[in-house]
């Protein structure tokens, strides 16, 4: 039997990993030139920016979760983890105020706080036993099945219970409960500030608990080792294969790319599903999912800028908010902090000597991107906003001026233009007080989706679930044993 699966992002290699062990001869076909997908790193003269992984969940061996990094080759000897403490430190006029996991220091910021912070420690218990679980689909053959477990349940039950309280608010609302603006700043950092509550307590959590690590060498190691992992089980990756139309021939399903038709026993688009649902068929589905997609989808869009420096910023935190003594201005949207990762201490990722920064400015930038492109100042704005960044950023790390070697910016249009991404958007988003939209993991038999958009939440976590949860779902209908190790 065979299968195909679109894109070799981290849903569409953890899908492929377990239907090949499972017995399906699996073709993976990727637009790009390496694995990854949205989840990726590069080097630009000798400097590594990492554009995908910030913290990884399910890094902790204890966390359900690491089971699926172990079993698809994510994690191995090569790109042990990392677990920085603090999780993010606030740099202002002021000085240095740090987050530690276990939120050291926050009780020194005065008694007007101690409510909100009782409250944030409340809601943290909460979470203390919350997690995603990993189970097997009904009437599905498991070699070594995932048991049920009433009291892993249980234990997360004061989780369930304040879930809808924190749906109803944004992550920014939330902060506001706290007179101290340096706290609301530092909460800022954690998640984009637009996304509700319940993801910035859930991310919080998993810190707190002692999970959310940095894997060594980045997205980049982490998608070569599922790629390797995958051909080494004898499983084909073609890259540079765009996908050009999903079709029914012979009564099976297909995919046509330039080579010519592709038949399988299952297909599996592991791509940007709003992308797909419009651009992979003879006519957009008509589903009302697909509908409701179009009609409601809210994107996660960001600008990311790189720098490397020729000189060592190892003295400056490893995560920083940056306040900024002027806002900065990008799209037609104001900045007055920055979110700015420092690769200073991470080994191999500048020359000797060096470092490296990188900054996610998130916002709906893609309209203006977009209009840039069609008039041609799309190159001069992309230098005008990194020489206007670095500036801004100038003014708190002064090291900065005169050691500049290499820029990188990228755009909605880069994530556009390299995963097909709807609007560009870098993960799935799940907004304060409003539905998601998602597609089905088993659309049809023989045809299923994965990826970002086929759960609640964006990231890495349901990107390798719903992969797994495709893969059980091709071997349930192929009545194939599911070989998950």
């Amino acid at each position: 039997m065979k299968a195909i699966v679109i894109g070799a992002g981290i849903s569409g290699l953890t899908t492929a990993v377990y239907l090949q062990r499972s017995g399906l001869q699996t073709l993976v076909l990727e637009k790009a030139a390496v694995p990854g997908g949205v989840s990726t790193s590069w080097k630009r003269k000798g400097y590594t920016f990492e554009g995908g992984i910030h913290w990884l969940i399910g890094a902790k061996e204890s966390i359900p979760l690491h089971k699926i990094w172990l079993e698809t080759g994510a994690l191995q000897d090569n790109n042990p983890v990392y677990f920085k403490d603090p999780i993010y430190t606030l740099v202002d006029a002021k000085g240095r105020m740090p987050l530690y996991r276990d939120l050291h220091g926050l009780e020194l910021t005065g008694v007007r706080n101690k409510l909100a912070l009782a409250t944030l420690k409340f809601h943290l218990w909460c979470f203390k036993r919350f997690h995603q679980p990993i189970g097997d689909l009904p009437g599905l053959k498991v070699r070594y099945p995932s048991p049920f477990n009433l009291w892993e349940y249980i234990q997360m039950f004061p989780a369930v219970v304040i879930t809808p309280f924190l749906l109803l608010q944004s992550a920014r609302d939330y902060a506001k409960r706290f007179k101290n603006p340096r706290i609301r700043a530092l909460l800022g950092a954690v998640v984009d500030p637009g996304i509700n509550a319940l993801s910035l307590i859930y991310t919080l959590s998993t810190f707190t608990m002692g999970d959310s690590g940095y894997p060594q060498g980045g997205s980049i190691r982490m998608a070569l080792n599922m790629a390797d992992t995958f051909t080494g089980l004898g499983g084909e990756i073609r890259y540079r294969t765009p996908v050009e139309q999903v079709l029914k021939q012979g009564g099976k399903w297909a995919v046509r790319t330039a080579e010519g038709i592709h038949e399988a026993d299952a297909v599996v688009i592991a791509m940007d599903a709003r992308t797909a649902i419009d651009k992979l068929f003879a006519a957009p589905l008509q589903e009302s999912w697909a509908h409701e997609m179009r009609k409601g989808l809210r994107t996660t869009q960001c600008m990311f800028l790189g720098v490397g420096l020729k000189t060592n910023l190892g003295s400056w935190p490893r995560s920083m908010q940056v306040v900024l003594p002027q806002a900065l201005e990008a799209a037609g949207i104001t900045y007055n902090t920055l979110v700015v990762n420092n690769y200073a201490t991470v080994q191999g990722y500048a020359p000797e000597g060096g470092s490296v920064l990188t900054c996610l400015l998130h916002g709906p930038s893609y309209g203006y991107w977009k209009a840039a492109r069609e008039d041609g100042t799309y190159v001069a704005k992309k230098q005008d906003l990194m020489e206007r960044f670095l500036k801004a950023l100038g003014q708190v790390i002064p090291e900065i001026e005169g050691n500049v070697e290499v820029t990188d910016v990228a755009t909605p249009l880069t994530y556009e233009r390299y995963c097909d991404t709807f609007e560009g958007s870098y993960m799935s988003d799940w907004p304060a007080r409003q539905k998601t939209y998602h597609a089905p993991i088993r659309y049809k038999k023989g045809l299923y989706f994965t990826g970002q958009r086929t759960a609640y939440s964006g990231g890495l976590p349901p990107a390798a679930q719903s992969g797994r949860e495709a893969a059980q779902s091709v071997c349930r209908d192929l009545k194939l044993e599911f070989i998950n190790h």
